[in-house]
């Protein structure tokens, strides 16, 4: 196996200084390593996003070294009994719920030309 590269290693170690920023504090732990495994499945050629969750991290470490924070937690929207989550359609369609983005109603969208481009 080759050795792990400069920027798994950086990775690495946010990982484990962001558990230790979180001890003592309730609900940090359990975040920090969630939020590592919703991750853990991107490619490893996905570089800039890889860099810039690493910077985001890396935000989030400060704020918890800061004394300000006192707990960690996060925003969940709560769905009601007949809503499927996310992404439970075909990946690359739109929402159903009205959440996307919306056409221009009509007769706001651009206009239309002729064949001949007048």
């Amino acid at each position: 196996m080759s050795r792990p590269s400069r920027l798994q290693r950086q990775v690495l170690s946010l990982y484990r200084e962001l558990l230790r920023a979180g001890r003592g504090k309730p609900g940090a732990e359990a975040r920090v390593r969630a939020e590592f495994r919703q991750h853990a499945c991107l490619p490893r050629s996905d570089v800039l996003r890889i860099e810039y969750l690493y910077r985001r991290g890396r935000r989030q470490l400060q704020l918890l070294r800061s004394g300000h924070a006192t707990a960690l937690g996060a925003f969940v929207r709560p769905r009601g009994p007949t809503e499927e989550p996310r992404g439970a359609g075909a990946p690359g369609t739109p929402p159903e719920d009205g959440d996307g983005p919306r056409s221009p109603p009509d007769g706001m969208g651009s206009p239309e030309t002729s064949r001949d481009g007048r």
